[in-house]
């Protein structure tokens, strides 16, 4: 207990603590600005005193989300013992949770990411002392040594300290003129030239790592994107032509290069249910060129004048790296057609992979063919066998990107190769038979589903059929439009992609009368479509155009009538006859779950949904609100596709209209947030459960002889609805006899199986009720010991040996095996389900089912012990040896989970991998620094052991580590370190003539940049717009405030400086991925840009005003301002315009005093109109 005395002191402090809340609270000032006012109180940092003083106020009588906020940065400021804060948590929201939801979910979250906090506090913050004036320092040595004899020179002590200080601040400067020129370069004010012109060789490829990154990482089949890659990378060229200061030509190359090693790196793939090929190519030759149309589009609206293009002679395509004439100001297209000539330099990326050489051949055997037909016959001196070159052409020219003068270019094509009666003799194509009246029938049904369509027109005489043909035609022609024309019509892939779209909501017919839905006669149609469309390669193209929204949308209406809907038989459908009203609800109710990602642990759905679509995860009403956003938008824009086929239905649609999805929504969700209370045996759902039992376990129940079929158990005429309803409390009633051995696991296994066959829909209700037992942690673990459960025994031991290998190879060290456990274990729930997913046949017609089974399967294992997931991986790789690669790898991701030291192993290893290690005698990368050494030549086939490239491996697992704010500090510190180590070997340089060479300063902050560069693109692919929130709101300011210890001893000021210029760069680029340069701005980002710069430039006017305290160098301070100023003003000054006055002009003044006076001036003059007098304030006193 405490004395009078300490309750005394205990109780101001208390009232201390308490009013400076409550006047942040009243000022509504950000939680940085809260944590540095009420940590002037604490005695130490982190104080335990505080933490117990701020739970108490907070629990519950002040309950207010801005309070949780600043509990939130005291924790990842350290100014709070992370486990003390929880423990006290613990004891006040667990029994209150009922009542106080929303505090229990911000526990929870408080939880995830401070649970296992164990980051050591340093010992001694103050050991910043002066390395030079070694006699002087012994000396100092020496009187400290003696002061504890004599206190009377403890104050003279202290005084000489101070005063070596200053002298370090100097020496600090002793480069104070170059430092000014080098952040003059940095920032580049009043210049045309760019740093990029100092570049080496493999530098030029390096500042465009963010489009190798998004492409490779959009191949992710687990990550299905809301936002059309079109669009993604429409924004992201012009933010990167603009940051790289690049000609067009430059950067459209630079796009061409990226899709090219996107499709040589699936040369020979890992075998296994992920995207393939056909995805890859979609972006090559489908998205690319949309992309760039979007990009041209643009130019057209900002000149009243269109650009004239003109066919470039051979001279002009030597230029690369230069403008078009010497002219700084290239149109897009002329930069356009100078990227495609330069791109037959790069023979090694244009080799076609063999799925698609007949199609690279036809299309440069189309090129020959014009060349004969024309009076230009004369021409040529290339080769007549076709690459990928022949194949982005063909895609731009059917675009209008380009015209047919591209056929002429020097050494396109040669068309000595190719006589006239070669040209003549053409097999017909199916597509041409069909337009020409012939009837849709076996073989040509057939060949036209394996022949993409070469035109519009012959789309949409498909898509006719499919919607006024017979029965069977009907079936045929949806069969067709998910076929070839859709995977691999790249010319065309936008337009049918629309019309597989319209096909999920076919319109009502004009003569249609009846109380029931129209979509029931379209049954068979929609079966086919479904069935199309649920292929994992196609989903996957579905999202690359957006299409997800829509997709969902349509889906929904689909579930609801045909989930209403009784069976009419209870014989099982197959996709060859007549489709059963089960299979066509299963089929859309899947493929709708996989847009949704329902699989995700439970834990993490439950923190996740409360915030929409936070961590880029999605939620059904958040899909809708997208379509009818969407909708809204397209009714103010006339496109081609729309004006010619009206859409079902141009209404907004809400998540209302669907009561039966609706209701089964709900109850997912209380499945996974509780357990399931008792139900009355007269209740209505009690009695399906039991006729579902029945319909399971009927021979069990049985005594006696065998059954014949007759004797068999009719299925019950179940509404689908019906079925999912009942199927949790079937699930807790066959688990909990599982578990009390009045059922065998075989038994379990094979009822589950037999559900599964009668409705596959039931897998969804499956995998999320298991996956929240295994959360809840409440079941015993099973023995897989092959006689109850089956035994990954035979091959754990070398899939663990394989895995361990893969991660060495990218510097991460494993951690304990499965295999070390005797016996092998898992909790009951994940045996049931694994062994379940185990009896699906690998048929491709099943690809709906396992689309949804692999990664709720794994996004389960993550509930379980990390050794869990080989356990798993060894039992498929049994079941599919030819998986094996792919499932090994698959098992290498889970480490990254949760375990933060291998994240940053693994991160770490990126940017070796990219960047290279420094020579200790010159500032350049080592020759193994690459976009391949990053990524990767090609994703690894068969071969002795699986292999993948450190970031290949960071991509597939970054989505799904849980600390994703521990990716941001892992980041950061990287690129600091980096930038820091590049001054330092600069300074180290022995050639002082060199050292002062504008060059080497101009090679030296290149290379900050490609660090910078690489950090951002990580960054954005991890956490996306809430990371980098994060990085503005949080990490950046953290890490200026915090004190650091230069691991390198001596660190000369150019280090500071370009550690700094990086920090800046970092910034700034992190930015202009996720939100655009431009003053245009997504809806989903217009509030949020101008909110969160403005948050970062308030923080930074608050420390030049002298309010905050800094803990990092004076010159890193000083740089990183200097260089995110002149960024700005340069290259986002669009972005300066929403910040607030008052800042502005304090962030002027700070540069004015640091003699920056033209920036300084810079700044305000792109503050807009509000700006023209302190403009005309600055210049007065400049002058």
């Amino acid at each position: 207990m405490r004395s009078e005395g300490m309750e005394m002191e205990w109780s101001e402090f208390e009232k201390r603590v308490l009013q400076t809340l409550k006047g942040c609270q009243e000022g509504k000032d950000n939680p940085l600005i809260w944590a540095m006012e009420i940590g002037k109180w604490a005695v130490r940092v982190p104080s335990p005193e505080l933490g117990e003083v701020l739970v108490s106020h907070l629990c519950f009588h002040n309950n207010h989300p801005s309070l949780w906020k600043f509990l939130h940065q005291a924790l990842s400021s350290t100014l709070l013992f992370p486990l003390h804060v929880l423990s006290l948590l613990t004891a006040r929201v667990i029994p209150r949770r009922l009542s106080q939801p929303e505090a229990y979910r911000i526990y929870l979250e408080l939880v995830t990411r401070y649970a296992f906090a164990f980051d050591p506090i340093p010992a001694d913050a103050s050991k910043d002392k002066p390395e030079k004036f070694n006699g002087l320092l012994q000396r100092v040595q020496f009187l400290k040594a003696h002061q504890l004899a004599s206190s009377d020179l403890k104050p003279r002590i202290q005084l000489l300290a101070k005063f070596l200080a200053n002298i370090q601040r100097v020496l600090g400067f002793e480069y104070r003129l170059n430092r000014h020129k080098l952040i003059g370069m940095l920032i580049n004010v009043g210049s045309h030239k760019p740093v990029s012109h100092c570049d080496s060789e493999s530098g030029k490829s390096a500042c465009w790592i963010p489009l190798d990154i998004y492409m490779e990482n959009a191949m992710d089949g687990k990550q299905l994107p809301i936002k059309s890659a079109t669009d993604v990378l429409a924004e992201a060229i012009i933010s990167l032509q603009v940051l790289n200061q690049a000609s067009w030509q430059e950067t459209f190359l630079a796009l061409w290069l990226s899709a090219l090693r996107l499709v040589q790196r699936e040369r020979d793939p890992l075998e296994g249910p992920i995207p393939h090929l056909e995805a890859r190519l979609s972006v090559l030759l489908s998205i690319v060129p949309l992309a760039i149309s979007k990009v041209l589009e643009d130019e057209t609206k900002l000149y009243t004048s269109p650009c004239k293009t003109t066919t470039m002679s051979g001279s002009e395509e030597t230029r690369y790296g230069h403008d078009v004439d010497g002219k700084p100001h290239t149109s897009r297209k002329q930069g356009l057609i100078c990227s495609l000539q330069v791109i037959g330099q790069f023979s090694s990326l244009l080799c076609p992979p063999a799925s698609v050489v007949g199609a690279a051949n036809s299309a440069a055997a189309k090129a020959a063919g014009f060349i004969l037909n024309s009076k230009n016959a004369g021409l040529g001196g290339g080769s007549h066998v076709g690459n990928m070159r022949h194949l982005i052409l063909e895609a731009c020219i059917a675009r209008n990107l380009i015209d047919t003068s591209a056929y002429f270019w020097p050494g396109y094509v040669s068309v000595s190769a190719v006589s006239p009666s070669e040209t003549s003799v053409i097999e017909k194509s199916p597509w041409s038979i069909f337009m020409e009246g012939e009837r849709l029938s076996g073989s040509l049904i057939d060949s036209l589903f394996t022949t993409s369509a070469s035109s519009l027109v012959e789309i949409e005489k498909i898509y006719h059929i499919a919607l006024n043909g017979s029965e069977e035609e009907k079936s045929a022609a949806a069969k067709i439009l998910c076929g070839a024309s859709l995977r691999r019509g790249w010319n065309i892939q936008e337009h049918v992609v629309s019309f597989v779209v319209k096909l999920l909501s076919p319109p009502v017919p004009s003569d249609y009368i009846g109380p029931r839905s129209h979509l029931i006669d379209y049954m068979p149609m929609l079966s086919a479509i479904l069935f199309g469309a649920s292929s994992i390669d196609t989903v996957h193209i579905l999202s690359l155009h957006g299409m997800v929204p829509e997709v969902a949308a349509s889906l929904m209406p689909l579930c609801e009538v045909f989930g209403s809907l009784k069976p009419t038989s209870s014989n099982k459908s197959s996709m060859e006859d007549n489709p059963s009203v089960h299979m066509v609800f299963s089929l859309a109710f899947l493929l709708l779950i996989r847009l949704w990602k329902f699989y995700r642990p439970p834990l993490e759905q439950c923190m996740m949904e409360h915030g929409g679509a936070a961590g880029g995860e999605l939620t059904l009403e958040y899909l809708l609100f997208l379509r009818n956003s969407r909708i809204a938008s397209s009714q103010h824009e006339k496109n081609s596709i729309s004006a010619q086929i009206e859409y079902a239905s141009d209404m907004p649609i809400y998540f209302d209209s669907y009561p039966k999805l609706q209701a089964w929504y709900c109850q997912n969700k209380s499945c996974i947030s509780s357990t399931f209370s008792s139900i009355s045996r007269g209740n209505p759902v009690h009695q399906v459960a039991n006729e579902i039992l029945n319909m399971l376990y009927w021979k069990v129940t049985k005594t006696g002889s065998e059954f014949t079929g007759e004797e068999a158990y009719q299925k019950p005429l179940l509404p689908a609805w019906e079925v999912l309803e009942a199927i949790p409390y079937v699930l807790e009633a066959i688990l909990s006899a599982c578990a009390h051995g009045r059922l065998s696991p075989r038994d379990l296994t094979t009822g589950l199986r037999d559900l599964v066959d009668f409705l596959p829909a039931s897998l969804v209700a499956i995998i999320s009720y298991f996956s929240a037992e295994v959360t809840r942690g409440i079941w015993k673990p099973v023995p897989m010991n092959g006689s109850d459960w089956p035994s990954p025994a035979a091959i754990l031991q070398s899939v663990e040996s394989e895995i361990k290998e893969i991660l060495a190879d990218v510097g991460v060290n494993a951690l304990r095996c499965s295999s070390e456990i005797s016996p092998i274990l898992l909790p009951l729930p994940m045996a049931v389900l694994v062994s379940l997913t185990i009896t699906f046949k690998l048929d491709k017609s099943l690809e709906y089912i396992h689309a949804v089974a692999g990664p709720a399967l794994e996004n389960c294992a993550s509930g379980c012990p990390w050794p869990s997931m080989p356990i798993i991986g060894s039992l498929w790789a049994q079941k599919v040896s030819r998986w094996h690669d792919f499932i090994v790898v698959s098992c290498s991701r889970s480490v990254f989970r949760q375990d933060k030291e291998a994240v940053a192993q693994l991160i770490g290893s990126c940017f070796t991998s990219f960047l290279g290690s420094l020579h200790v005698t010159s500032l350049s990368l080592s020759n193994q620094s690459s976009v391949n050494g990053l990524l990767g030549f090609t994703i690894p086939s068969c071969s002795i052991r699986p292999s993948v490239a450190p970031g290949f491996l960071y991509l597939r697992s970054c989505r799904a580590i849980q600390n994703v704010q521990y990716v941001n500090d892992v980041i950061v510190g990287r690129v600091a370190g980096y930038a820091k180590e590049l001054g330092t070997r600069w300074v180290s340089m022995n050639s002082p003539c060199l050292k002062s060479s504008e060059t080497s300063l101009c090679v030296a902050a290149s290379k900050a940049r490609e660090v910078a560069t690489l950090g951002a693109s990580l960054l954005c692919v991890t956490g996306g717009v809430q990371l980098v929130q994060e990085l503005y709101r949080e990490t950046i300011p953290t890490w200026l405030l915090s004190a650091k210890q230069d691991t390198l001893g001596e660190v000369d000021a150019i280090s500071h400086v370009l550690e700094g210029y990086a920090m800046a760069y970092l910034l700034i680029l992190s930015g202009s991925i996720v939100w655009g340069v431009g003053a245009k701005l997504p809806s989903s980002a217009s509030s949020r840009r101008p909110r969160i710069v403005g948050i970062h430039m308030d923080f930074l006017a608050r420390v030049l005003e002298g309010n905050i305290s800094l803990g990092c160098n004076p010159a890193t301070w000083k740089a990183y301002v200097s260089c995110l100023m002149g960024l700005m003003v340069n290259f986002t000054p669009t972005w300066i315009e929403q910040v607030k006055l008052e800042s502005l002009r304090n962030l002027a003044s700070g540069l004015r005093g640091w003699h920056e006076c033209e920036l300084a001036l810079s700044l305000l003059e792109r503050g807009g109109a509000a700006a023209i007098g302190s403009v005309a304030e600055l210049v007065t006193a400049i002058s």
